[in-house]
């Protein structure tokens, strides 16, 4: 079953051609290192994200939304999760907290951002139909589709490159393809504005002194 969709959603644009894809536009951004292909251009707004120990980080929300459904990619930066994180842990502290209330859990916060984020899905009133692994230019992440209420669908990946987490999601009306060309076309920037892939996975966790982000390994490109 995995990856049945989105290889299914391939199809469909080699079928129809250029038809399905009129409308995209190749969007770019410099300040949030990603480009993914949008239905339209989108409208981006500042907002925040809460982790899973409870710290508020710096948020911003890319979206598009027309007759092809709903489309956007979140991004949250984690820089700051460590600093912010134990300002937390001190207040908690001054105010008479204790135990695990208390606790500076950025570690936990990094190494378990993609997961909190997926578990964000599952909370919705929809039914999950897929959840697995993936990787977008050897950057793993995971995946998700879903049902909604109203018979709508809902893909979505999320994936860690750098500081930043990045939660693409659109959700399409009743009958309509899967929005592979939406997902498909998701690229990591570098400080070029160059796309990167790498030769092996990526993780931006796993360094031998638990710097964050970790160093990198070689690039295909």
């Amino acid at each position: 079953m995995p990856g049945i969709a989105l290889t299914t959603a391939a199809f469909v644009l080699v079928a129809t051609g250029t038809s399905f894809a009129q409308g995209f536009i190749q969007f770019t951004s410099p300040k949030d290192y990603f480009g993914v292909s949008f239905p339209g251009e989108p409208t981006v707004r500042d907002t925040t994200w809460t982790s899973e120990s409870g710290v508020t980080l710096p948020a911003r929300v890319y979206s598009v939304e027309n007759a092809r459904g709903r489309y956007s990619m979140t991004v949250v930066d984690y820089k700051d999760v460590e600093k912010l994180s134990a300002e937390r842990s001190a207040q908690c502290q001054k105010t008479g907290g204790e135990g695990d209330a208390c606790m500076n859990s950025w570690r936990s916060d990094i190494g378990g951002a993609i997961v909190w984020a997926t578990w964000q899905f599952m909370q919705r009133s929809a039914k999950v139909t897929f959840y697995g692994w993936y990787s977008a230019d050897q950057v793993p992440g995971h995946q998700l589709q879903l049902t909604n209420p109203d018979d709508s669908r809902t893909f979505a990946t999320v994936n860690m490159h750098g500081t930043r987490l990045y939660v693409l999601e659109a959700t399409v009306p009743r009958g309509a393809p899967a929005p592979g060309l939406f997902q498909q076309s998701l690229m990591f920037l570098d400080d070029e504005g160059k796309s990167i892939r790498y030769r092996v996975y990526y993780s931006p966790t796993h360094s031998d002194e638990w710097k964050f982000p970790a160093p990198p390994p070689p690039r295909a490109r």
